[in-house]
């Protein structure tokens, strides 16, 4: 088909807006990236725009080499490892007998689960509830209060009621298989794109958190790396043991700021390209029916 001069006026108006989108996003990575580059006296003058100046991997240098922040990176590493595997069991778990339409309670339990995302306990019960359980100052205190989050759940339900076809499962039944061996050797071999979003899900929010180890958590040896770069940044605190001077030590933090946010986003940037796919099919989870 032949365009017509108003599609073609329209494509253009089209790709006029998506890259003016683009710059809106990447301009500001890019900047984030080049101070990174530069010295922490240019960046703290403000002197940086598109390009490195005075080229420096000081920043880096002060990230790698500091103990406090290795520790806080390999704590993120490990909650997002281990809370995302305990999130996504625990969320088949859930959605997987909730899926079945012959499952007794299960609208009373959909509407259950569904009433703790509009309302849920609050701060204070919640800490007593972690105090209670012995798990605060523990890693337990960042894995299990939050493991289950109700819109993957959700997700989960739909994509187990719409794309798993009930005829696999009877099939297992007749041959004798219990429901946790339907579930390992059928459904979750045909549910990689779903597990493949909510896995994504958790790990982001896992790795990005920070509240719930400044509330429950006072072992510095325990932080995440975003309390960590909380600490640094906000409260301004001592970022290496070579940072002597007051001057310095803001230059730096300004240099830090910015090694920081690229240290702390490269893994989930390097992980999402190899989900991307799973994720943007996931946005359509239960969207046609039949």
């Amino acid at each position: 088909m032949r365009e017509s001069p108003v599609d073609r006026v329209f494509l253009v108006g089209v790709y006029i807006l998506l890259a003016t989108f683009l710059l809106v996003v990447l301009l500001p990575l890019w900047y984030i990236l080049v101070s990174s580059f530069s010295s922490p006296e240019a960046v703290s003058a403000g002197r940086v725009f598109l390009w490195p100046v005075d080229f420096t991997l000081r920043g880096y240098e002060v990230v790698f080499s500091n103990p406090t922040i290795l520790t806080g990176f390999a704590n993120s590493f490990f909650y997002t490892v281990v809370g995302t595997v305990i999130s996504v069991t625990l969320t088949v778990m859930l959605a997987y007998p909730l899926s079945h339409s012959g499952f007794a309670g299960r609208k009373v339990l959909t509407g259950a689960v569904v009433f703790t995302m509009l309302f849920a306990g609050g701060l204070i019960p919640t800490y007593l509830v972690v105090q209670a359980l012995g798990m605060l100052d523990t890693r337990w205190a960042l894995l299990i209060p939050k493991a289950v989050a109700v819109w993957p759940a959700i997700l989960a339900i739909t994509y187990f009621r719409t794309a798993i076809p009930d005829e696999l499962r009877e099939a297992g039944e007749i041959d004798g298989a219990s429901d946790l061996r339907i579930l390992w050797k059928v459904v979750l071999p045909l549910s990689a794109p779903m597990l493949a979003v909510i896995a994504l899900m958790y790990a982001i929010v896992q790795w990005n958190s920070y509240f719930d180890a400044l509330i429950y958590l006072r072992d510095d040896s325990l932080y995440p790396l975003q309390l960590v770069l909380r600490n640094i940044l906000i409260l301004n605190t001592d970022a290496g043991a070579d940072v002597t001077a007051a001057i310095e030590r803001q230059q730096l933090a300004a240099l830090l700021k910015y090694s920081l946010i690229v240290v702390s986003t490269v893994p989930m940037m390097l992980i999402y390209p190899f989900v991307a796919r799973y994720f943007t099919r996931g946005l359509l989870l239960g969207a046609v029916k039949g």
